[in-house]
């Protein structure tokens, strides 16, 4: 049995829209993804404002939410991973925001 791997470009994301529930980011490809808020804990603790403060890297490979110290693939988004962190860690995070 052969195998071979191919090389699955991942589009750039280039634009990102959080809402109370969901979080959708357009894609290079044209493709809009959409997933459930729930799945980044970080955000749904995040203020509207702090959602809203977010940037591209990586040209558009991941997006990053400064004030709320979250980074998010585009390759995780597409594969439906949600937020890998653990509860200590979030449970740490939360403590600092008191």
């Amino acid at each position: 049995m052969t195998s071979s791997l191919t090389e699955i470009a991942v589009p750039a994301a280039t634009n990102v829209v959080v809402t109370d529930d969901t979080l959708t980011v357009d894609l290079s490809d044209g493709r809009t993804i959409s997933v459930p808020l729930a799945w980044y804990p970080r955000l749904v603790h995040g203020t509207q404002e702090e959602r809203a403060d977010w940037r591209l890297i990586g040209r558009g490979e991941g997006i990053h939410w400064p004030q709320l110290d979250d980074d998010i693939s585009v390759e995780g988004l597409i594969a439906g991973r949600p937020s890998g962190e653990s509860q200590r860690s979030l449970a740490r995070w939360l403590e600092t925001r008191r």
